[in-house]
């Protein structure tokens, strides 16, 4: 996603240098793009006024914050794309902080083919000064662009979209594989019911997966699995556990076990064929 938010920032003519944790990505796209690639993060932060990172975890985001820090001018903005704790955004906006630097989450949503297009749902939290100063970059991209509240409301919401992913891809799952035992044409069941009222953009976008049996990774199976272990644990805050979360959790590590991690949470169609193995070749009867 991060190659494709770069292009748009590109687009836009605010990007100028890129940085990768693999050196060679980082090299490809600023020769694509005719932008610096710094050898370190603290030479990328020295020559801009605001850096957007996106990354997998929240190690990760700390991890670059530090490598950040010492290049950062104070007054400079550090906006944070990645999908982690509202902690950790709280613990990044205070290391920031310190030499006068602001943070703001802003987490997404919209898959690999709204990263693509620039249309991204934007989820921010910071102060409101910052996010106005952010809006441009945030603007390029992303369609929806929405402040939240303070720091860590921006990762808040986006968990909350990541409980609502969670039961719509399980529901989805159920029901391609109960339509696939019907012996329905999957291709032409996705076009009419996409046109209906239990349609959404996981069906529309992901039920095409399922119908070919291949999950090429959109978002892929571990990484939806960190993001509903971070929910667990907000819920977990209130003394509450989530059914959907905790299900998903629960299917998603089978997943994982069985290697299919690095494919797309789509891949939840496995599991769900395999409840209709056993019936299988018998036709319903009347």
């Amino acid at each position: 996603m991060g190659t494709h938010m770069a292009r748009n920032l590109h687009r836009a003519g605010l990007l100028a240098a890129v940085w990768n944790r693999t050196a060679e990505k980082a090299r490809s796209l600023a020769e694509e793009l005719g932008v610096a690639a710094p050898a370190t993060l603290a030479e990328l932060a020295a020559g801009v006024e605001a850096v957007v990172l996106c990354v997998s975890a929240d190690n990760d985001v700390l991890e670059v914050v530090r490598a950040l820090a010492p290049g950062l001018a104070s007054g400079s903005l550090v906006i944070d794309c990645s999908t982690v704790a509202a902690d950790t955004a709280r613990k990044a906006a205070e290391l920031l902080g310190k030499q006068g630097v602001e943070f703001l989450d802003c987490p997404v949503s919209g898959g690999v083919e709204g990263a693509r297009e620039g249309t991204l749902a934007v989820m921010a939290g910071g102060t409101s000064q910052a996010f106005e100063r952010a809006r441009q970059v945030l603007e390029a991209m992303g369609r929806t662009v929405t402040h939240f509240g303070p720091t860590g409301s921006g990762q808040a919401a986006k968990a909350t979209n990541q409980i609502m992913c969670a039961g719509i891809i399980e529901a989805v799952s159920e029901a391609m594989a109960f339509a696939r035992a019907q012996g329905l044409p999957l291709e032409k069941l996705i076009d009419t019911l996409g046109k209906g009222a239990g349609s959404s953009w996981y069906f529309v976008h992901r039920a095409p997966n399922m119908a070919r049996g291949s999950y090429p990774a959109g978002f892929r199976v571990r990484l939806h699995a960190k993001d509903l272990a971070i929910c667990r644990d907000m819920a977990a805050r209130f003394g509450v556990a989530l059914p959907v979360v905790e299900r998903m959790l629960s299917e998603y590590a089978e997943l994982i076990s069985r290697g299919y991690g690095d494919e797309d949470i789509s891949a939840a169609f496995r599991l769900k064929a395999e409840l209709f193995e056993p019936a299988r070749g018998r036709a319903p009867s009347a």
